[in-house]
């Protein structure tokens, strides 16, 4: 399956942003979704991930209840709204897939590009 994703930019602290990862190739809905981040200087660290139904959705506890992770099987697309940023939120972010939900990044066989988003305070 092959990844796009979108939606970085430049926010305010306090603000939203949403990414989308738009995908192709396979049929999404087997997949699970994950999205992760890399800081400069960082290493890459899991951010929030869905399940193939969109029924169970898992976070980091630094994005929990500020992040929401979703899914639109019928587009094959799985977004990412982010509220609340921080300059702490400034990375890379990437979004992966696989059979299985994991938090474990070295699980996902499928990547996208990344978008990146910074945070000013």
């Amino acid at each position: 399956v092959q990844l796009q994703a979108s939606g970085g930019g430049l926010a305010q602290a306090g603000g939203s942003l949403r990414l989308s990862c738009a995908a192709s190739g396979r049929t999404f809905s087997r997949y699970a979704v994950a999205w992760f981040r890399q800081a400069p200087g960082k290493e890459r660290e899991f951010v929030a991930a869905v399940n193939w139904s969109g029924g169970g959705t898992f976070y980091a506890d630094s994005v929990k209840g500020r992040f929401a992770i979703s899914r639109d099987n019928a587009n094959s697309t799985a977004n990412l709204h982010m509220n609340s940023l921080k300059p702490e939120d400034t990375a890379v972010y990437y979004c992966a897939a696989d059979m299985r939900t994991t938090r474990d990044s070295d699980k996902y066989a499928y990547w996208g590009r990344g978008t990146l988003v910074t945070v000013s305070s």
